[in-house]
């Protein structure tokens, strides 16, 4: 299965210079969050694929205007063609009083509580998916920019075969790593597009 991944960054090469053939061979879109919902509906609308997406921390606009034709897979776990995605979105919380899509390591640690018996289930997952890096795993030292351990606790307990996310983008400086290693699983960062096969 080919999987085309997507975050932070709208991609031109897809939207504005936007051919079928550019999409063709692809079987599942995940967006790991920040994009447009406008982009992804159109995504939705002229490839094959389905679309699937976790929220990034600033998608607070897809409250009045979700994506079309696509499906959240926030706080689910999720299973297409025998493929077993967990979908984790948000940010570490860095606008202290609430702010949509922001948690704090706690929180975040409780919404991993709360998939357990469907993982467990389904005999763990496939493919972690989330807006978020794991901590200390291509992560940044500031805030709103550090991963989560309960990632590394995931990618630790269940070894999925890929962990995906976005949030640190390739601009932030030269420590931009687009694709590393823990233990059993590999991770992603789907900045911009990625292609992956499972």
């Amino acid at each position: 299965m080919k999987i085309l991944l997507l975050a932070d960054e709208e991609s031109k090469y897809l939207w504005d210079y936007f051919d079928k053939s550019k999409v063709e061979g692809i079987d599942l879109i995940i967006s790991c969050g920040d994009l447009s919902p406008q982009y992804l509906s159109f995504l939705a609308t002229f490839s094959h694929a389905p679309v699937l997406y976790v929220h990034g921390n600033h998608d607070v606009c897809y409250k009045d205007t979700p994506p079309g034709g696509c499906e959240c897979i926030d706080d689910k776990l999720y299973v297409y063609k025998g493929v077993r995605i967990l979908g984790l979105g948000g940010s570490m919380e860095y606008k202290f009083g609430g702010a949509d899509h922001q948690y704090s390591e706690r929180a975040m640690a409780r919404r991993v509580r709360k998939l357990r018996f469907k993982i467990m289930r389904n005999k763990g997952f496939d493919i972690l998916v989330a807006h978020s890096p794991a901590y200390r795993i291509n992560d940044s030292e500031d805030l709103p920019h550090t991963g989560f351990k309960c990632f590394r606790t995931l990618m630790e307990e269940y070894r999925p075969k890929y962990f995906v996310h976005g949030h640190v983008h390739i601009n932030y400086g030269r420590d931009f790593v687009r694709e590393s290693k823990y233990e059993d699983t590999t991770i992603i960062n789907a900045y911009e597009r990625y292609i992956i096969e499972i």
